[in-house]
């Protein structure tokens, strides 16, 4: 019994930091812990990939997006290509820059809903019969076509005679040729013949199924709207929801089995790929540490995400896949977040994915394209959907 007593006093010492005052003894328990995970939720996807030297996540979450769709309603894993909707969206945002008199933003952004406008109209082809990389390239790397597309653009713009400059959108077509390469009319896949519109009917993806939701104090909730922002050239509409109900309908959807393509804002030091970890810590001393070990988060009201955006401290600066959700020890759920800077992106983390907590979801959320059927009866009702 004595023995037993000494024990329990010697792994007391060596496992807690213990002062004694007035004969008390006051036990401190270690508050630091590192991350450890374990899944809830896991939806097919593709390998992770990179974007390489180019502004089109948005083509890449997308298109991640909706192969996982395609595994979900067909059980083929296709890998379909990112560029070939690039390749098609760049003239439209060249028509409409030059119609606004060049009066917007002209980039390489884009969001979930190009993509989806794209494959309605130009239908689908896999990465095998377009990749956008030429000349032996392995690696994408973009940063000369907006350049020399705006000096096609602005000359048709601010020259008066605009009878010496009618073909600006052939010089368009050229600059895009040239940069990455002509997109197939017709190619094999599995040893078949395909078009762009057959291969799209071969992947049983309906365009018209997809919606985006959003969650903002500007716009009346449970009402659509054509956000304001910079990327949001083809006046895509948004479905606005309260922001726990946005929280809702994504977890609801990933518990179906639907995944989600995620419009966000990733500027804040405390996402980071290297570590694998999107969180939003409560004590700005904690940005650091918050990286490894958990931290109390901040409570995100529809005010202060509001307030964060009109001051565009949460602008929408990257879109990624979110494909499932992970917990910590403490039963904190996470999203599984797809992003496209490559798997050796995560060194220390999670070979290309990021954890996402609901708190920076939360505040850092510009929207989600979701099928509409993951969404709940009550919601596709309100919007009927």
């Amino acid at each position: 019994m004595k023995h037993t007593f000494l024990t329990l006093i010697l792994f007391i010492t060596t496992t807690f930091f213990y002062a004694q005052e007035d004969n008390v003894v006051h036990v401190q328990i270690p508050t630091e812990q590192k991350y450890e995970f374990t899944t809830v939720i896991d939806i097919e996807a593709s390998a992770v990939k990179s974007q390489g030297n180019t502004g089109t996540c948005w083509s890449f979450a997308s298109s991640s997006f909706l192969e996982s769709e395609i595994y979900r309603t067909t059980g083929e894993m296709i890998d379909i290509s990112e560029m070939y909707n690039v390749r098609h969206t760049y003239p439209k945002k060249a028509w409409n820059y030059v119609m606004r008199q060049g009066k917007i933003q002209f980039s390489e952004g884009g969001l979930a809903h190009d993509v989806i406008n794209s494959v309605a109209t130009f239908g689908l082809v896999p990465e095998s019969a377009y990749s956008g990389l030429i000349n032996d390239a392995t690696k994408h790397d973009h940063s000369k076509i907006v350049p020399e597309l705006k000096v096609v653009l602005d000359a048709y713009i601010k020259n008066d005679k605009k009878s010496e400059y009618p073909n600006w959108n052939i010089a368009v077509d050229s600059i895009l040729d040239t940069h990455l390469g002509k997109v197939p009319t017709t190619f094999f896949y599995d040893g078949i013949m395909y078009d762009p519109l057959t291969f799209l009917k071969k992947t049983k993806i309906q365009t018209s199924d997809y919606v985006t939701l959003t969650s903002f104090t500007h716009q009346p909730y449970n009402t659509s709207f054509v956000l304001n922002i910079p990327d949001n050239f083809s006046n895509g509409l948004f479905y606005n929801i309260t922001l726990d109900a946005l929280v809702e309908e994504t977890d609801n959807a990933l518990k179906q089995g639907y995944t989600i393509a995620l419009d966000c804002d990733v500027s804040e030091k405390t996402f980071s790929s290297k570590y694998g970890i999107a969180v939003l810590p409560k004590e700005l001393n904690n940005q650091e540490k918050c990286l490894t070990y958990i931290v109390e988060e901040t409570t995100v009201s529809p005010e202060f995400r509001q307030q964060e955006f009109e001051n565009y401290n949460t602008t929408d600066d990257h879109l990624m896949h979110i494909v499932g959700m992970v917990k910590d020890q403490n039963r904190n759920e996470y999203y599984k977040v797809k992003n496209s800077w490559g798997a050796s992106a995560g060194k220390i983390g999670n070979n290309g994915y990021i954890y996402m907590s609901k708190a920076f979801f939360k505040l850092k959320t510009i929207s989600v394209l979701v099928h509409k059927s993951a969404l709940s009866k009550s919601l596709r009702r309100n919007f009927k959907l």
